[in-house]
């Protein structure tokens, strides 16, 4: 019984591994000429990947709360959760963030002869969320409040591009796959992982309104931004969820 926590664990690195098969195998972009610009239209199984990640983070959620609740807390389970979550919330996304800079380089003219090398920087987000989930393993302070943004929130947040991009929500298709939104997002993304700056936990010590206060507020934001936005909302959640951060680093830190 013991290892149940454990194997739900492992069911969020066979998602992340399944969300990695999708990103590397999306098929055929579509190009479509409209008055004389090349769209680029993202391929259906990329945004299927985004799917996955979701489901690892609901998996990678209940394999802590499972823990808890059945007292199976161990070592090897602190370590097997950072191990997967490398996999699932660091190396996915930045599968995602080389699609996303791929597709960008197909709408020039000279897309065959761009090197490689451009595309190199989506890779900085596996290395810092490796380097944010190791910091977590031996950092005391992150038991009430986490230091850097946590890595499910950073992918969840880059995994709502394909979705943006395939229901062109809110007409955002183009804007998702420019190449200098996406550079910023990937040096700024890995930047607030890797960072020391206080984040508010989004775990429930009680169940009073009074601590809780902030954790409502996101989630009514939530509510709001998902109504209106629909696949937008996620990337204004997670700035919400920081400014809010920044806002109470005092009481957090």
């Amino acid at each position: 019984m013991k290892q149940i926590p454990n194997l739900f664990t492992l069911l969020n690195l066979f998602l992340g591994s399944v969300a990695i098969i999708y990103i590397l195998q999306p098929g055929a972009s579509i190009a479509v000429v409209e008055d004389g610009n090349l769209l680029i239209h993202l391929p259906e199984k990329l945004a299927m990947a985004s799917f996955f990640i979701f489901a690892a983070g609901i998996v990678d959620f209940l394999d802590g709360f499972l823990a808890r609740w059945m007292n199976a807390t161990s070592e090897m389970g602190k370590q097997l959760d950072s191990l997967s979550d490398v996999v699932t919330f660091g190396v996915a996304p930045s599968m995602i963030f080389y699609q996303l800079l791929r597709m960008s380089y197909l709408q020039e003219e000279s897309a065959l002869d761009t090197s490689a090398l451009w595309l190199l920087p989506a890779l900085l987000v596996a290395c810092c969320a490796a380097w944010r989930l190791a910091k977590f393993n031996i950092d005391e302070r992150q038991h009430v409040s986490f230091r850097g943004v946590p890595t499910p929130i950073t992918a969840m947040m880059v995994a709502s591009l394909p979705l943006i991009a395939w229901y062109n929500t809110w007409e955002l298709a183009q804007l998702v796959i420019n190449r200098w939104l996406l550079y910023g997002l990937i040096f700024l993304l890995s930047y607030l992982m890797v960072s020391d700056i206080p984040i508010m936990s989004l775990k429930f010590k009680d169940y009073t309104l009074k601590s809780n206060r902030p954790k409502v507020l996101l989630a009514a934001c939530a509510l709001i931004y998902v109504v209106v936005f629909s696949w937008a909302a996620l990337p204004l959640i997670y700035v919400t969820y920081v400014a809010l951060s920044l806002w109470l680093r005092k009481q957090i830190s």
